[in-house]
């Protein structure tokens, strides 16, 4: 594992997400390292996961696609199955292509970024889909979750109409209030190590906001920072933090009409396809020298000159470069246009792991005019110097985030007074927060949830009991269409379903039973050496007949269907069943020297 994870919370929220398959709820205050978590963990993982997050914008910086879009969700408020059940209603389900089927069958953990701005009809909504494909019997389908976020910062949106909809299924439309959540026994980490600020007292009076404990003292050391005045130079560097849209854009188009000298224009380069919604800057950015600019990208070369959220000024600008400078760096940053990739999930059908293809790109400046941003666009950003008028808060955490975007209580001005009123908290996050603190995962819990992962993997590598649904399914249509299949493909497929039964199926069983006596004297799966003789005699078994049985079977099964449905249909199940079997069989065969974790899932893919 990358010294990345280098404190004891980060560590052990990596091996509860790698080595076990608990759900994770991983949060923490502003600037804990939530985000570059994700993205290390994404470089170090070994199991196949997607990342999904509830805006364009955010799911573009987590390197991943929206709820919405994979899910194929409309939006709007979503009423629980069962309810729909229950009233002999049937539910309108959205289509879902081959390909993201097969996402979702090889998935194995879903990663959900800025989880506190996702609904828990919409959360159970993504249940209801996973069930669906994977596992109907189990919470999400059986697949792992990993929610990141705080709970502190934004928060969803409900309209009051939806509300009305969903108020008698839920009580509360936070994530955590999810009907399929708590059927799980979801673990809760929170980071507490902040990177982004080193001043403890500023720290304390953050942290103050942040758990609805302000007192007069905290205000005033707040309010201190009071100054309705001022009006620093445009070379200082300082960035307007406002509630609403409509004030930031009023504040750029004034400072930019102010400096008298020519508008640049810099069209972005738009690919394939890229939703304007999740466009990262303007795709018609309209500079002159002498604005002022927040780079909205980090710099990914070997120099790291500059990162998302920093602020500079504008000296030259030519078609190909634009240089900025930025306060307290000597050196002006010659900026190159960047590119930003809008990305879908595929199968590698060599290797059968879930791989990112990019499907468009945005190729422009990576900057925008930054005189103003909205608290709800600075969401991960980090500021050396901001003017924050946030008395017009009108949701909860907007403060919190607001404030907790300066690197120093010396680099925050405020030009309107904090004040009890505008500091917003919903009493059921306090609440919620308040149990995570006290219930905190231990080693304990880890080494229990890695021993049930291990022993979950371990299962699935003998269990035959999915290949052979696939069978049934097959032996179904062919009975369902006796009138139209010559009678011999029937015969076939009746005999390989027996065969699975008696030969694999139940051999499987018998074996599971004796997986769990051998336990019985040594627990440690791997290091279990009676444990392991028998898995690699099970190997070679199962091995020779997953291609004496299956294999066979399906190889020397004549398709001379007439009826061109049917036969394109039962083609289809065959194709799948043979990419399950060989699969397996590489799974097996990656095993005959000894079961491990990391060997096994490398082999999975």
């Amino acid at each position: 594992m990358s010294n990345v994870f280098n404190t004891s919370q980060l560590k052990l929220a990596f091996d509860f997400a790698e080595y076990t398959g608990r759900h994770i709820f991983l949060t923490g205050k502003a600037g804990t390292g939530k985000t570059t978590f994700l993205h290390n963990f994404k470089e170090e993982s070994s199991k196949r996961m997607i990342v999904v997050a509830p805006t364009g914008v955010a799911a573009i910086n987590a390197g991943g696609v929206t709820i919405h879009s994979f899910f194929q969700l409309p939006f709007g408020p979503h009423l629980p199955e069962d309810i729909y059940a229950s009233q002999g209603v049937s539910k309108t389900i959205q289509k879902m292509s081959g390909l993201k089927k097969d996402i979702i069958r090889n998935l194995d953990l879903l990663v959900i970024d800025e989880i506190s701005m996702v609904r828990a009809d919409l959360l159970d909504a993504i249940d209801d889909t996973l069930r669906r494909f994977k596992d109907p019997l189990l919470p999400f389908g059986g697949v792992q979750l990993l929610m990141i976020g705080d709970l502190q910062q934004l928060a969803p949106i409900v309209p009051n109409d939806e509300w009305a909809l969903l108020k008698d299924y839920y009580e509360t439309l936070f994530f955590f209030g999810s009907r399929a959540l708590k059927q799980t026994n979801y673990i809760s980490i929170e980071l507490t190590h902040i990177f982004r600020q080193n001043d403890d007292h500023f720290i304390c009076l953050l942290n103050k906001v942040r758990d609805n404990q302000i007192d007069e003292e905290t205000l005033q050391a707040l309010n201190d920072r009071y100054d309705p005045h001022f009006n620093p130079s445009d070379n200082e560097g300082y960035v307007t933090l406002t509630t609403h849209n409509k004030q930031a854009k009023t504040i750029n188009k004034n400072k930019l009409r102010t400096i008298d000298s020519e508008t640049h224009t810099m069209v972005a380069k738009i690919e394939d396809d890229f939703p304007k919604h999740a466009y990262p800057t303007d795709d018609e950015l309209a500079l002159k020298i002498g604005s002022q600019v927040m780079f909205v990208k980090n710099d990914t070369s070997e120099d790291k000159l500059f990162y998302n959220g920093k602020i500079g000024t504008v000296e030259k600008i030519t078609d190909e470069t634009i240089d900025v400078k930025c306060s307290g760096n000597s050196d002006v940053i010659q900026v190159k246009k960047m590119e930003w990739n809008n990305i879908k999930y595929t199968i590698d059908e060599e290797n059968k792991t879930i791989k990112e293809t990019t499907v468009g790109t945005f190729t422009q400046f990576p900057l925008k005019l930054a005189w103003a941003i909205t608290i709800h666009k600075s969401q991960g950003l980090t500021f050396e110097k901001a003017i924050i008028d946030a008395n017009a808060a009108f949701a909860h955490g907007q403060v919190y985030v607001a404030l907790s975007r300066c690197k120093s209580l010396e680099g925050m001005v405020l030009i309107s007074k904090i004040s009890r009123e505008c500091i917003r908290h919903d009493p059921e996050v306090l609440q919620f927060m308040h149990d995570i603190a006290t219930h905190s995962p231990g080693n304990t819990l880890l080494d229990e949830s890695r021993y049930n992962f291990q022993l979950m993997l371990l299962k699935e590598l003998f269990d035959f009991n999915p290949i052979q649904y696939h069978a049934h399914e097959a032996l179904k249509i062919l009975n369902k269409n006796r009138n139209k299949v010559p009678s011999s493909i029937i015969e076939i497929m009746g005999e390989l379903n027996q065969s699975l039964t008696n030969d694999m199926i139940d051999v499987f069983y018998r074996f599971e039973k004796q997986i769990h006596r051998l336990l019985q004297d040594n627990n440690n799966i791997e290091e279990n050496e009676n444990l392991q003789e028998r898995i690699k005699k099970g190997c070679v078994y199962f091995s020779e007949k997953a291609d004496s049985i299956i294999l066979n079977a399906l190889e020397g099964m004549p398709l001379d269907i007439k009826n061109a449905s049917v036969k394109k249909l039962l083609k289809k199940i065959i194709s799948r069943i043979k990419k399950e079997v060989m699969t397996k069989i590489d799974c097996l065969q990656a095993c005959v020297n000894g079961f491990s974790v990391e060997i096994y899932l490398h082999a999975r893919g």
